[in-house]
């Protein structure tokens, strides 16, 4: 299935998606020191986002989490890529200070968890494979 969104964050991934309907807050929300969402009651709660493309609606919470997802790039944790419906500062502006490519405004009720997806940040070209 090929679906067009929009630029965020120029770059190429590919990997396995990791899906939430919920919203993520990267500060408190995810431990940066493991890539581990950590927020209790979350749907990913206890999963690791590293190595993986992450999907999920929109951010949420402390604009500490721009930090927070630069901190999970500089310790090696970080998701190869994000995909939302709708990319709100606080992840944009992670993405961009670590070059972590992101694309939005993706129906990501489409994507299931394990689906092997391609993202092309520079056209916002998302490309999901099923599992």
């Amino acid at each position: 299935m090929k679906l067009q969104g929009r630029k965020i964050y120029q770059g190429r991934a590919e990997g396995e998606a990791l899906v939430t309907s919920m919203g993520i807050s990267f500060f408190g929300g995810v431990d940066p020191e493991t890539g581990i969402v950590v927020e209790k009651g979350h749907q990913l709660e206890g999963q690791s986002i590293s190595g993986k493309i992450l999907v999920f609606p929109t951010g949420k919470g402390s604009t500490v989490g721009s930090y927070t997802l630069y901190r999970l790039k500089r310790n090696g944790l970080a998701p190869l890529a994000i995909v939302n419906a709708e990319c709100e500062t606080i992840t944009a502006v992670g993405c961009i200070i670590s070059e972590i490519p992101c694309v939005d405004k993706i129906p990501v009720e489409q994507v299931k968890t394990g689906a092997f997806i391609t993202i092309d940040g520079e056209s916002g070209a998302v490309e999901v494979f099923d599992s």
